[in-house]
């Protein structure tokens, strides 16, 4: 297990033909929903869609993340059906194209046929909670992201609590992963989301992000984090700031965690890896 004063060096997993390592890669979000909490219905048609995904990789995501069920706090969730006729279209488009294609889905059907269709990772908010979503991932041996959520994304921001947030996310973390592990799922292809935003305050969300070196030494797993345009972000600020306008206020962030994690799940590509470049060169890792 690495010490957590190894952070701010270099690190690298590997799991068959995949590589994470930090500082972080960029994963661009692409919701093919009418109601995501930022985008909801802007890519909704797939050729918009599948051109965003196109521009987001040539901007310098190394996964585009494809959703067709929000997950934003109050939403319902969708059909299975209803969910792969907004996600396939794309998915296929983005693959061919060569695209890494990240499924972002709680559901084992959805991720069977998106993954036999270019998909070569699965984004689960709910780690598993589909008990045959383990199965899915061992048999077709992709990457598997493991989020932490508390309750359901209609349930979660009612009144949160946690005596110690970064332990007891990792307990819970820690036993999807046993649990994946014992359905066959090889521990090196899991990486792991605390989930910031889900199931937590303001709070909750900074101590995670401090605690991202206890995490990642706790399991030795690249780890996740997607705070873009999250709404703690204004209460951070001390003002309002609607969601499109909260880029700015990510990238810091983004470039602060950046040698602290794997993958970086962002909405504007290229103003996060500007603020990924600007970080490496000030830090001396990257020429001017």
């Amino acid at each position: 297990m690495p010490e957590v004063a190894d952070f701010m060096t270099a690190r690298s997993w590997h799991w068959r033909r995949w590589s994470f390592h930090r500082p972080a890669q960029i994963m661009g979000i692409l919701n093919v929903t009418p109601d995501s909490f930022s985008d909801g219905g802007l890519h909704l048609d797939h050729q918009r869609a599948i051109i965003h995904g196109l521009a987001m990789a040539k901007d310098g995501a190394a996964w585009i993340d494809v959703g067709g069920e929000s997950t934003r706090p109050g939403s319902t969730p969708v059909s299975a059906d209803v969910e792969l006729a907004r996600v396939l279209p794309v998915i296929r488009a983005l693959a061919a194209a060569g695209v890494a294609v990240s499924i972002d889905t709680s559901k084992a059907e959805v991720a069977e046929v998106c993954v036999a269709s270019g998909a070569q990772m699965v984004n689960d908010v709910t780690a598993g909670g589909d008990a045959a979503m383990a199965g899915v991932v061992a048999r077709h041996g992709v990457p598997w992201v493991i989020m932490h959520l508390r309750g359901t994304p209609a349930t979660m921001q009612q009144n949160p609590t946690y005596s110690a947030v970064v332990s007891e996310v990792g307990d819970h973390l820690q036993q999807r992963l046993a649990a994946a592990v014992l359905a066959g799922v090889d521990p090196s292809q899991i990486l792991i989301d605390p989930g910031i935003g889900f199931g937590k305050t303001s709070d909750h969300n900074l101590a995670l992000l401090r605690g991202l070196d206890q995490l990642e030494a706790r399991f030795d797993r690249p780890v996740v984090v997607g705070i873009s345009r999250k709404s703690f972000l204004p209460r951070l600020l001390g003002r309002d700031v609607s969601p499109a306008e909260r880029d700015a206020a990510s990238h810091v962030l983004h470039g602060l965690l950046a040698p602290r994690c794997a993958l970086l799940r962002v909405h504007d590509v290229r103003g996060c890896r500007d603020a990924l470049r600007l970080t490496a060169i000030l830090d001396g890792d990257e020429p001017c």
